[in-house]
């Protein structure tokens, strides 16, 4: 496991690189929405490397109460790194701009017809949340060592699915892909620099909602 104790210069310039060399899965998106989210990189409780999590409020009518990373879907006339800003100052009032963005991940195309791009971002100096109250029903700070248990990646067969569904054991619970896929490849790729494609990962029904 690298050590991730800090938030730190190196940290941000090791992901860079790991990020800049990296030929990514892109979708035409036919067919689909094209939607972001943001891998938002900040302090935890103790200071300590983390990401930013959510828990969509029940009452919204696409994907109510699943966690989510924050994002949405992309505007005409706009780009994925833009949108993802956007909707991390939206939901969660973190306000960042274009050159806090380090790279993007895989797309990952939904079984709820969006395909996702997500774009990692370093937020250093994010100490304040304010969770939107008409999205966000609880923001998390999880640190980055959670993707390193030695239970990380969970790996669900399901009957009808080709590929196993992806969970990761964060915040006290599972958390499946589309999500957890996007988490899993950050540790693998921005963090650890190995290639690790996700996008095949099934997903669970209740996320086709």
């Amino acid at each position: 496991m690298s050590a991730l104790e800090r938030l730190d210069e190196p940290l941000r310039q090791r992901i860079a690189h790991n990020l800049a060399g990296f030929s990514r899965v892109r979708f035409d998106g036919r067919g689909l929405t094209p939607a972001a989210v943001a891998l938002a990189l900040v302090p935890g409780p103790g200071g300590e490397p983390s990401f930013l999590l959510t828990r969509r409020t029940a009452s919204l009518s696409r994907h109510g109460g699943q966690f989510a990373l924050p994002g949405g879907r992309i505007d005409a006339g706009e780009h994925a790194e833009g949108a993802a800003l956007r909707e991390l100052s939206e939901e969660l009032g973190v306000a960042l701009g274009e050159e806090r963005v380090l790279g993007c991940l895989d797309d990952f195309a939904t079984r709820s017809g969006y395909v996702i791009t997500p774009v990692v971002v370093w937020g250093p100096d994010v100490e304040r949340l304010v969770p939107s109250p008409h999205e966000v029903a609880v923001a998390y700070r999880v640190p980055l060592v959670d993707l390193y248990r030695p239970d990380v990646p969970i790996l669900c067969h399901v009957d009808d699915g080709a590929a196993p569904v992806l969970a990761l054991p964060l915040v006290g619970t599972q958390v499946y892909s589309p999500t957890a896929a996007i988490i899993y490849q950050l540790r693998e790729l921005a963090l650890e620099g190995r290639v690790t494609r996700v996008h095949h990962f099934e997903q669970p029904r209740f996320a086709w909602k």
